[in-house]
């Protein structure tokens, strides 16, 4: 069973179709790239997965739910089901990489033991432990999305989304988070993730959704970024 399907969506704002009929299942345990210019749709669809955005037409199902209909209450619980990682990091930069990592739980209320036990085990898994009391100010920008990965996994989600999650930084620090990303989808947790970057599409070696003018152009299983 699919844990994410799209079935013929469409977003449009005003008289701009930005996503035209998109159909795409993607199932437990997958690596997918989505990949495209600037403009071609994959901001849409990460924007629609979060709930960020409705679609103006059609229907899409997580985990046998259509998250369309889903009440603004509902939003909080569903979110929290899905990682997400992004480009700028979004961390707070007046607390520590602890703190920004346990936020995502003392929102939600969990007993501070437990918030503990959870913070320890995933900066051990993103290999931070030893930055646990420094400050975003004092991290490289390849630190930075490691804490913005454990922030994004505290949840325990099946789902994780990586919106173009290496545009910041260089060479060395970008293969060293597609690794990671690769060690937490072997785990079983499916990973969607945006790029422009030609030249780790190509090295994953994992299926690509190449997108243009909001349509889908090519989904293969296991692809490379055909420009």
């Amino acid at each position: 069973m699919p844990i994410i399907e799209l079935q013929n969506v469409s977003k449009e704002y005003g008289k701009i179709k930005v996503l035209q009929d998109i159909s795409l299942i993607f199932d437990k345990g997958e690596f997918v790239s989505v990949v495209g210019h600037s403009g071609a749709g994959k901001s849409t669809i990460i924007k629609l997965l979060t709930c960020e955005e409705k679609p103006s037409t059609g229907r899409i199902i997580v985990a046998g739910r259509d998250i369309t209909q889903l009440k603004p209450s509902e939003l909080p619980y569903y979110r929290r089901k899905i990682g997400v990682i992004y480009q700028d990091f979004k961390l707070l930069p007046q607390k520590d990489v602890y703190e920004n990592v346990a936020y995502a739980l003392e929102v939600c209320d969990y007993p501070s033991h437990d918030i503990k036990k959870r913070v320890v085990k995933v900066l051990e898994l993103v290999g931070l432990s030893h930055r646990i009391n420094n400050y975003p100010n004092e991290l490289s920008g390849g630190e930075r999305q490691r804490v913005a990965i454990a922030r994004a996994l505290i949840h325990n989600p099946k789902i994780l989304i990586a919106d173009e999650p290496t545009g910041n930084l260089d060479p060395v620090n970008t293969w060293e988070i597609m690794e990671l990303l690769y060690r937490i989808n072997r785990s079983g947790t499916l990973v969607i993730l945006t790029t422009h970057n030609k030249t780790v599409v190509d090295r994953l070696k994992k299926r690509v959704v190449l997108m243009k003018g909001g349509r889908v152009v090519s989904d293969e299983k296991s692809g490379t970024y055909v420009i």
